[in-house]
């Protein structure tokens, strides 16, 4: 390979307001994976308009949640928007089916166990459901950074699991330094 890929994996990915796509118009995506072959991540302020009973129910599980119940769930993004996919803190005495880790301390699930166990209320204490993800092909990701489309930083758990999601987008930006309200909406280069 001639060119060093960096991966943004575990990074935010924040939209620029000029990136006018009706999808990823003012979203803030976790990337949960970066390689040559392309990336995939989720959105985290966007909500679905389906609460976290609504889909538990759906999916004919006793929701036991309890406060968690009205929590929204996401619309992670337009690929296989029809599964649902688990952003959650990772805890060594819980095991899923399909768990992938995305660092020390956060993973993505995507088997139906978790959902019934959060139904149950043993599942992680920290989670975010979304339905859908976000796709770049190889390259694609890369060549959207060049067009200056999105910015992207570390990751923050406090920003991804605990901030009302209308603030994300901001605080996302603002741990860069950036407030996106002084941005122009057209892109530019310098």
């Amino acid at each position: 390979m001639s060119h060093t890929l960096t991966s943004l994996r575990d990074h935010f990915l924040i939209s620029m307001p000029h990136l006018h796509d009706e999808t990823f118009t003012q979203t803030v995506v976790y990337i949960c994976d970066h390689s040559e072959y392309g990336a995939m991540g989720i959105v985290v302020n966007r909500p679905s308009g389906i609460r976290l009973c609504d889909l538990l129910s759906h999916l004919e599980l006793e929701d036991n949640t309890g406060l968690w119940s009205e929590r929204p769930v996401f619309n992670g993004g337009p690929v296989r928007d029809d599964r649902g996919f688990v952003l959650h803190r990772t805890e060594p005495q819980q095991q899923w089916l399909s768990s992938h880790p995305i660092n020390d301390e956060i993973s993505l699930t995507t088997s139906l166990d978790i959902l019934e166990a959060i139904a149950r209320n043993e599942g992680p204490d920290t989670f975010l459901v979304a339905l859908g993800y976000a796709g770049w092909g190889p390259e694609q990701l890369e060549q959207e950074m060049c067009d200056n489309l999105w910015l992207s930083c570390p990751a923050n758990s406090d920003i991804l699991f605990h901030l009302p999601l209308e603030d994300r987008l901001q605080a996302a930006a603002a741990t860069l330094g950036i407030n996106l309200n002084l941005l122009p909406a057209h892109a530019g280069h310098a």
